[in-house]
This record gives structure tokens, C-alpha cells and sequence, in this order.
């Protein structure tokens, strides 16, 4: 009998100590080779048969009308060009410099306007679907007025971006907490953590998934507001941003410069998320458990 006790405790032991092991264990560091075919290869072949495809469609005749479709070569040498005259980087900056201030700014209203209406009754009926409303409101729309109200300088850009990314923001993070289990703000208040307090280590740190996707979806907002704005607001006064370049593009009637500034645009939502929203999303899934790697 005593044997058996033994053996039940030995083996409960090593199991204890099996999942003790597997719980500490540090995720190794992925290889390069695994990385570069799993993360960087597809998005290259992806691009590859895109420009193969472009470049059989000019071609082949298809499509030979270099007003409706220029060609590969066309559009890299707008991109030459740009580079050669030192302006390339300019149009970058001038636009990702308004957006990612924008944003700073969306983020520093939307956060306590969102922790606003989940935890107060009363400005969530008040306000709640007004945030709704103006979340589903198109961007574009508060161009004109922002004009009107402000003139064509950066305050007005700066408008649009807030109208359009602090809705998305606020939401995000009330959907977020409205998911937050009620037992651990119970235990959050039982350890004396209310308020402010509990806002900050309680709230916040578990409606973190639904902030980060609010963030995500703010950053949208902002990038889309803020193109929006500069294809009809342009101005000497503002600058030549990639929506500017756009806009002046189907001035000129340059399918080229058009695609440009499309790809310009293109580049720098993916370069964002890529190096900033992907890792936030990676910390937050291994924080909770749910990535072993990457």
C-alpha cells in the first residue's frame, strides 16, 4: 500500500514538474530560414506576380493606353525622379509627420473619453451613439467644414485626423472594457484598487486586445482623414504631401505620378503596422499566453 502511495505521489511529482517545465520554458528564437519563408518570401511573390502581370498587360496590348495604365518602368521612373530632385522623402515626411501627431493627439482625447463612457452610465447614454455616428461618418465629410473654420494650414488637418481617428479610438477602448470579466474588478476594488488606480491596473491592462484593435482602427482613420484632406485642401502654404501628389498627379493627367503617390501611401500604412501595431500585437498575445513564437 505505502509502495503504491509511493508510486501515485512520484508520478503526480512528475507530472507537476512536467507542466512546471513546459509553463517556464522560453519559446527559442525562430530561425532566419523559417522566418524569410514563412513572413518575407510570400509578400515578395505576391509583389513579383503583380508586376508580372502589370508589366504582360502593357506588353501584350492589352492595355496600351499609357494615359489609362502606365507601365512599370513609367511609374519607377516618377520614383527616380523624385529621388534624384531630393523630393521623395519630403512627401513622406510632410504626410506621415501630420498623421503620426494626429494621431498622438487622437489618442490623448480618445483614451479618457473612451474610459469616460464605459464606466459612466450617464455619458455613455449621452454621447455613446454619437460616437457610434461619428465613427461611421466618412471622413471626407468634415474637409469642407474644417476649411471653413479653420483655413488651409495644419490646424485644419490636424481637425480632420482628430474627427475622424477619436471616435475609433474611444469606442475601441469601451468595447474592450465592456469584455473585462467582472471578477477581477471585483478583485481590484477588494485590493483597494478604484479610481484612477484601478484604471490603470485593473481597466486598462485587461481591455488591452479591444484598446489595441480600437488603436489600429484609429490609425485608419487618421491616415485615410488626413489623404482625404490633402487631396482637397492643398496649398502652397501646406507643403506637398502624398495626397498633394496625388491631387497634382490628375492635374497633370500622370497615370505615372498617380500610382506614385498610390504606392507611396500603400507603403506607409503597411510600414506602420508592420513597425508598430504588429509588434504591440505580438506583446499583447504573448503577455496572455496565446504566442509561443514569433
Amino acid at each position: 500500500m505505502a509502495s503504491t502511495e509511493t508510486k501515485t505521489a512520484t508520478d503526480a511529482g512528475s507530472v507537476e514538474a512536467g507542466l512546471d517545465a513546459l509553463e517556464s520554458a522560453a519559446p527559442g528564437r525562430t530561425p532566419f530560414r523559417q522566418t524569410f519563408t514563412g513572413k518575407i518570401l510570400p509578400p515578395l511573390v505576391a509583389t513579383a506576380v503583380v508586376l508580372v502581370v502589370w508589366q504582360a498587360l502593357i506588353t501584350f496590348k492589352v492595355v496600351d493606353d499609357p494615359t489609362t495604365l502606365p507601365s512599370p518602368a513609367d511609374v519607377g521612373g516618377e520614383f527616380k525622379q523624385a529621388w534624384l530632385e531630393g523630393k521623395l522623402l519630403g512627401y513622406i515626411w510632410t504626410s506621415v509627420s501630420r498623421g503620426l501627431l494626429g494621431f498622438l493627439f487622437a489618442l490623448a482625447i480618445g483614451t479618457p473619453l473612451g474610459l469616460l463612457v464605459a464606466r459612466v452610465k450617464f455619458v455613455r447614454a449621452a454621447i455613446g451613439p454619437v460616437l457610434s455616428g461619428l465613427q461611421s461618418l466618412p471622413s471626407v465629410a468634415w474637409v469642407p467644414p474644417a476649411v471653413i473654420w479653420l483655413g488651409l494650414d495644419n490646424s485644419m488637418m490636424y481637425a480632420v485626423i482628430l474627427l475622424g481617428a477619436v471616435p475609433s479610438i474611444a469606442n475601441g477602448l469601451v468595447s474592450g472594457i465592456d469584455q473585462v470579466p467582472p471578477l477581477f474588478l471585483r478583485a481590484g476594488r477588494t485590493m483597494g484598487a478604484t479610481g484612477v488606480r484601478g484604471a490603470w491596473h485593473i481597466v486598462l491592462p485587461a481591455a488591452l486586445p479591444g484598446y489595441l484593435a480600437g488603436l489600429k482602427q484609429g490609425w485608419a482613420f487618421s491616415w485615410r482623414s488626413l489623404m482625404a484632406a490633402e487631396i482637397i485642401a492643398s496649398s502652397p502654404d501646406l507643403g506637398i504631401g502624398l495626397g498633394a501628389l496625388l491631387e497634382n498627379g490628375r492635374n497633370a493627367s500622370s497615370m505615372a505620378m498617380v500610382f506614385e503617390a498610390i504606392f507611396l501611401i500603400l507603403f506607409v500604412g503597411i510600414a506602420i503596422d508592420l513597425l508598430i501595431f504588429s509588434p504591440l500585437e505580438r506583446w499583447v498575445l504573448r503577455s496572455r499566453g496565446l504566442l509561443v513564437k514569433g
